[in-house]
């Protein structure tokens, strides 16, 4: 293999390249695998970024045998490797990633309830490429995160019809987050904030976002907006996974 290239967006493509080269009947240089992995795995901006199957395996030998039990072609292989490399070379490209991105995959990543951390990658994937998709992604993350919680607290009561901000309103409820239920007003201006921008990702998913149809004029978000509406969804989802754990460790106290 020719020398590694020096900047980091390059490095991280060519670590991409050569698990789509693994992945297809080619080789690799098992060395540079493992310094490249070493070295995103090392920085605090793109640990939480590089694909999940790049942190588990170790070795070129160990992602072959990961990879060619997920897809039987090498063009649905080619797929999974580039598209779960989308958020790290977003950051590196494009400078899309926010710092909170990492702390959000660690903790949509624990909380471990299906389609959470799925629905969250994918639309980190789609802020740069779609960011009508990346913005219906946000919303499905939320709507997802919420039904999971009321799941897990034995108290489910939605419906398929429900709506973003009667699900998050439910669910506040649940967690002690809803402003009425608190007297100190900074608090409580603080939480009727959350709510209204839970509301809003709502309402700007059905406006800009690819599950309806738009007229002659359509708007088209950038993935500026893309990446903000997808980083305030994530920070909103954090903040209830994590205090779900919360109220879950205090009962599992008191027991």
């Amino acid at each position: 293999m020719d020398e590694l290239p020096t900047e980091q967006a390059d490095r991280a493509l060519a670590l991409q390249e050569m698990l789509v080269a693994m992945a297809t009947g080619g080789s690799g240089i098992d060395p540079d695998y493992r310094l490249l992995r070493r070295e995103f795995m090392e920085r605090p901006d793109t640990a939480n970024l590089l694909p999940q199957f790049v942190r588990v395996c170790r070795t070129l030998a160990a992602f072959w045998e990961w990879i060619k039990g997920q897809a039987p072609t090498y063009a649905e292989r080619r797929i999974i490797i580039r598209q779960a490399f989308g958020p790290l070379l977003d950051h590196l490209e494009h400078g899309l990633a926010a710092p909170a991105d990492g702390s959000i995959s660690t903790a949509l990543e624990a909380f471990d309830e299906p389609g959470v951390h799925k629905a969250w990658t994918k639309a980190l994937e789609r802020r740069f490429d779609d960011p009508e998709g990346a913005i219906t992604l946000a919303r499905t993350l939320l709507e997802t995160v919420c039904k999971s919680i009321q799941d897990l607290q034995g108290t489910s009561t939605y419906s398929d019809d429900d709506d973003l901000p009667k699900l998050y309103r439910r669910t506040a409820e649940l967690l002690n987050l809803a402003p009425s239920q608190h007297t100190e007003e900074a608090f409580k201006s603080i939480l009727g904030s959350c709510q209204n921008i839970v509301s809003n990702i709502g309402t700007i998913r059905n406006k800009i976002g690819d599950a309806h149809g738009q007229g002659r004029r359509p708007v088209r978000p950038s993935p500026r907006h893309a990446a903000l509406v997808v980083n305030l969804a994530g920070a909103m989802a954090m903040f209830l996974v994590e205090t779900q754990a919360a109220r879950q460790n205090d009962v599992s106290t008191v027991r």
